[in-house]
C-alpha cells in the first residue's frame, strides 16, 4: 500500500491543475488517471479562452497554475475578442493543437517533482468515519492519503448518447466509472445529472472553402502567461477559422426529427447547459432565428479533423448526416466522428465549504464537473484552489478562499458553493458586479502575491509584477501633476490626428489621456517638449495597465467605493461553531439554509438564496451580542 499526501482522481483540466499545485507545494501527490494516454485530453472544444474564460486563466496564471502555459506552447491561433467593447469584457482567445496541448501537459505531469501519475480506474473513497483516508481501485489495490481531491469529469456514470443509441462512457471510446458514484452516495453526498455534449467532426479536405468566411488569428504576438516569453511564441505558423451558418433548411430537418432526439423524447434526463446548447435545443428555443453561426476549426497542425462549433447534437446519425450536408460549404464534407451528448453524475456544491472541501466528508475535495460546472477554465481554476487548500490543510495554514470582489475565481467559487446551480454553471463577465476592476489585463496585480506567498509563483515572476504596478503607479502620479497648455506645439497637433477637440485652456496629461482616442504613446510624444520630464518606453502590457487605469479612472474609483461596503460584511466573520437554531428570531428557512451553507462571513451569508436582510439583521445583532 502506498501513502500519499494527496490523492488526485481524474487527469482533465481540474485534475491536473490540483495535483500540479499540491505537488510543487512540496506534498507527495499522485494522480489517477483511468489511462494515462489521455492526461489533459480537450474532450470537446480545440481552445481556450474567451469572454470571462481568459480571465479565469489568467488568473490561474497569476496564482501560479499551468494552463495558460500550456495554452501558449501549444496555440495555432490567437485573437483578442471584444476588441470593440471596453476593457472590462476584452478578452483573449486561442485555439490549440489539440494532441499538442494534451502531450505538453502529459509531459509536464510526468516531470514535476512529487507527482506520481497511476493508470487505475478509481471505484471508491476509503473513509474512517467522517474522513476520507484514499481510494480503492478496480484492481483492488488501496492508496492510502492525508486529502482526496475528485476531478472526474463526465465520467461519473457517464452514458453517452446518438440517437436512440446509449452507450456506457465518460468520452467516446473510453470506460466511464460506475461504482465510485455509489461510494459518494455512501458517504452521504447528494448527486445529480448534467448532460453536456460535442459536435461532429470534419475532414479539411471535403470543405469548400470558397463558400466560408475565413476568420484569421490576429497579426501580432499574443500570449495567456507572464512566464511565457516573446520568442517562444514568434514564428510560429497560424491557422485560420472559418464561418458558416446553418438556414432554414438545416432547422426544417432538425425539427421534422424531434421526435429521435434523446434530448425531447424523454431519453435524457439530466439538465443541459442553457450557455451552449445543442443545435436542436438553439432551434427549438429561438424559433424566430433563421440561421445561427457555425465556427470550422482545425484541430491541429498534423490532423485534417475539424470541430464544427455550434452543432453539437445528439440527434442520429443520418440526421446529422443529412443536416450539415445542408449547410453551405459542407455540401460535400466526410465526417470522422459524429456528435454525441453525454449525461454524468455531480454533486451539489452546496455542500461544499469556501475551500472546495466537502462538509460531510473531512479531507475530501472535489473540483471541476463533478461541481456542476462546465468548460476547460472553469474546471481548471477550481483543480488550482483545490490542491492549494488540500496543500494548506496538510501544512496547517490558513485556506485560500478567493474574494468574489478581487477575483473572477472567487466569484465562480462563491456563485457554486452560496447558490448552488441547477443547469451546468459557466462563467460570464456579468456574473461579476465588480467586472470593471477585475480585467484580464491586470490579473497579475490582483493576485500574484497570494500565487508567491503560497509558492506555485516564482520570486522573480513575482518581483516582475511588483516592478510593473510601480512603473503604473508612479506614471500615472507624473501625468496627474503634469500641466500643458496650447503653448506645447504637440498637444493640439496630436489631438487633431486623433480627432478629438483642441485645448482651449491647460490640461494635466492625466486629463489628456482619458480622452478616448489618446494613447500613452501620445502623451510621451507631448511630453518630449516639455522640461524635466521624463516617460519611460515600458513593455505593451504596463503602457496598456496606464492607458486602462487613467481612461477609466471615474469607474474604477466608484468601483472601489463598491468593494469598500463590500469588505465590511466580508470582515464580519461568522464563528465555525454558530449554532443558528440558538437564534430565535430567525425564520426556520433561514436557518436550514445557513445551516446548509455554513458561510464564512456575513458578507457571503447575503448572497444565500432564502436569507433575508431581516435574517441578516438578526445575525449581525447575535454576533454583536456575543462580542460584548
Amino acid at each position: 500500500m502506498q501513502v500519499f499526501d494527496i490523492i488526485v482522481v481524474g487527469a482533465g483540466h481540474a485534475g491536473c491543475e490540483a495535483a500540479l499545485s499540491g505537488a510543487r507545494m512540496g506534498m507527495k501527490t499522485a494522480i489517477f488517471s483511468i489511462t494515462l494516454d489521455n492526461i489533459g485530453t480537450m474532450s470537446c472544444n480545440p481552445s481556450i479562452g474567451g469572454p470571462a474564460k481568459s480571465h479565469l486563466v489568467k488568473e490561474l496564471d497569476a496564482l501560479g497554475g499551468e494552463m495558460a502555459r500550456n495554452i501558449d506552447k501549444t496555440s495555432i491561433q490567437v485573437r483578442v475578442l471584444n476588441t470593440k467593447k471596453g476593457p472590462a469584457v476584452r478578452s483573449l482567445r486561442a485555439q490549440a493543437d489539440k494532441q499538442m496541448y494534451k502531450n505538453e501537459m502529459k509531459i509536464t505531469i510526468e516531470n514535476t517533482e512529487n507527482l506520481e501519475p497511476i493508470q487505475g480506474i478509481v471505484t471508491e473513497i476509503i473513509y474512517e468515519g467522517k474522513k476520507a483516508i484514499g481510494v480503492r481501485t478496480k484492481e483492488g489495490m488501496e492508496y492510502h492519503s492525508k486529502t482526496v481531491i475528485l476531478a472526474t469529469g463526465t465520467f461519473m456514470r457517464g452514458l453517452i448518447h446518438i440517437g436512440s443509441k446509449t452507450v456506457k462512457g465518460g468520452r467516446m471510446g473510453e470506460l466511464s466509472s460506475e461504482e465510485l458514484s455509489l461510494s459518494l452516495l455512501e458517504g452521504g453526498l447528494n448527486l445529480g445529472r448534467f448532460k453536456t455534449g460535442t459536435p461532429a467532426r470534419i475532414d479539411a479536405k471535403t470543405i469548400n472553402y470558397s463558400a466560408v468566411e475565413e476568420q484569421p488569428g490576429d497579426s501580432k504576438i499574443l500570449k495567456f502567461s507572464n512566464r511565457t516569453t516573446l520568442e517562444e511564441m514568434s514564428n510560429r505558423k497560424t491557422i485560420s477559422c472559418y464561418i458558416t451558418y446553418t438556414n432554414p433548411q438545416v432547422h426544417e430537418t432538425i425539427i421534422s426529427n424531434k421526435d429521435r432526439s434523446p434530448l425531447f423524447n424523454g431519453t435524457i434526463g439530466g439538465t443541459g447547459p442553457r450557455y451552449c446548447p445543442s443545435i436542436e435545443d438553439k432551434i427549438f428555443r429561438y424559433m424566430d432565428k433563421d440561421r445561427h453561426h457555425i465556427f470550422l476549426e482545425k484541430e491541429g497542425y498534423d490532423t485534417n479533423e475539424v470541430y464544427v462549433g455550434g452543432l453539437s447534437t445528439s440527434l442520429p446519425p443520418d440526421v446529422q448526416y443529412k443536416m450539415l450536408h445542408e449547410i453551405n460549404g459542407l455540401e460535400n464534407a466526410r465526417i470522422m466522428r459524429y456528435g454525441y451528448a453525454i449525461e454524468y453524475d455531480y454533486v451539489d456544491p452546496q455542500e461544499l465549504t469556501y475551500t472546495l472541501e466537502s462538509k460531510k466528508i473531512e479531507n475530501l475535495f472535489l473540483a471541476g464537473q463533478i461541481n456542476g460546472t462546465s468548460g476547460y477554465e472553469e474546471a481548471a481554476v477550481q483543480g488550482l484552489m483545490a490542491g492549494i487548500n488540500a496543500a494548506r490543510k496538510i501544512q496547517g495554514k490558513e485556506p485560500i478562499v478567493l474574494d468574489r470582489a478581487d477575483s473572477y475565481i472567487g466569484t465562480l467559487i462563491d456563485d457554486l458553493v452560496s447558490k448552488g446551480t441547477n443547469e451546468p454553471y459557466r462563467m460570464f463577465t456579468a456574473r461579476s458586479e465588480y467586472r470593471l476592476l477585475l480585467r484580464e489585463d491586470n490579473a497579475d496585480l490582483r493576485l500574484s502575491k497570494i500565487g508567491y506567498e503560497v509558492g506555485l509563483l516564482e520570486k522573480k515572476e513575482y518581483e516582475k509584477t511588483l516592478e510593473k504596478e510601480k512603473n503604473v503607479h508612479e506614471i500615472i502620479e507624473k501625468l496627474k501633476t503634469t500641466f500643458v497648455g496650447s503653448r506645447n506645439s504637440r498637444v493640439n497637433e496630436v489631438l487633431i490626428r486623433v480627432g478629438e477637440t483642441e485645448l482651449k485652456s491647460g490640461l494635466t496629461l492625466f486629463e489628456i489621456l482619458k480622452r478616448p482616442e489618446v494613447k500613452y504613446q501620445d502623451i510621451k510624444y507631448i511630453s518630449e517638449l516639455i522640461e524635466g520630464l521624463t516617460l519611460e518606453n515600458f513593455c505593451e502590457d504596463t503602457e496598456y495597465q496606464i492607458e486602462v487605469q487613467v481612461k477609466y479612472s471615474g469607474y474604477i474609483e466608484r468601483s472601489l467605493k463598491m468593494i469598500e461596503k463590500h469588505k465590511s460584511l466580508e470582515n464580519k466573520k461568522i464563528p465555525k461553531d454558530i449554532d443558528y437554531d440558538s437564534i430565535g428570531s430567525i425564520p426556520k428557512e433561514g436557518k436550514d439554509k445557513l445551516k446548509k451553507i455554513r458561510p464564512m462571513n456575513i458578507g457571503q451569508a447575503t448572497r444565500i438564496s432564502g436569507v433575508t436582510p431581516a435574517d441578516i439583521q438578526v445575525l449581525l445583532i447575535h454576533l454583536k451580542m456575543k462580542e460584548s
